[in-house]
């Protein structure tokens, strides 16, 4: 089993650390696992995604070519990234800051107005965890 997940949004809507939360969950299942920040010089409302691996066997680069999963948390990253994904994929979107393109018909598509969610919960920072 091999699963590559790429999250993507702004910085400080909990891109890294929705990564960080999946990786040490995958951790506790006894799966190899690796997490790979990345993120601009201007950190909150600039660019953030990290990728996550997870695998049955030993994890040879923390780059991820091909994504089976894509979560995006706006259209700018929706854009940047859609491309990379499998087909027969997954994108996942907050539908409340980003629109589907639905350029590509090969992939499912599922989308969530995560940010409206957090919200009206009261705490906008849960929207990521929401997706």
């Amino acid at each position: 089993m091999n699963c590559s997940i790429l999250l993507a949004g702004f910085g400080g809507q909990g891109i890294l650390s929705a990564g960080r939360f999946i990786a040490s969950a995958v951790l506790t299942e006894g799966k190899e696992v690796c997490w790979f920040p990345s993120y601009g010089p201007e950190m909150r409302g600039g660019t953030a995604n990290c990728g996550v691996i997870v695998s049955d066997e030993a994890i040879g680069s923390p780059v991820i070519a091909e994504a089976d999963v894509l979560v995006a948390m706006n259209s700018p990253s929706l854009e940047k990234f859609s491309a990379i994904v499998k087909p027969g994929g997954l994108i996942i979107i907050d539908s409340s800051l980003a629109k589907p393109i639905h350029a590509r018909t090969d992939v499912r598509w599922i989308s969530i107005p995560a940010s409206e969610l957090a919200t009206e919960q009261g705490n906008i920072t849960y929207a990521v965890i929401i997706l």
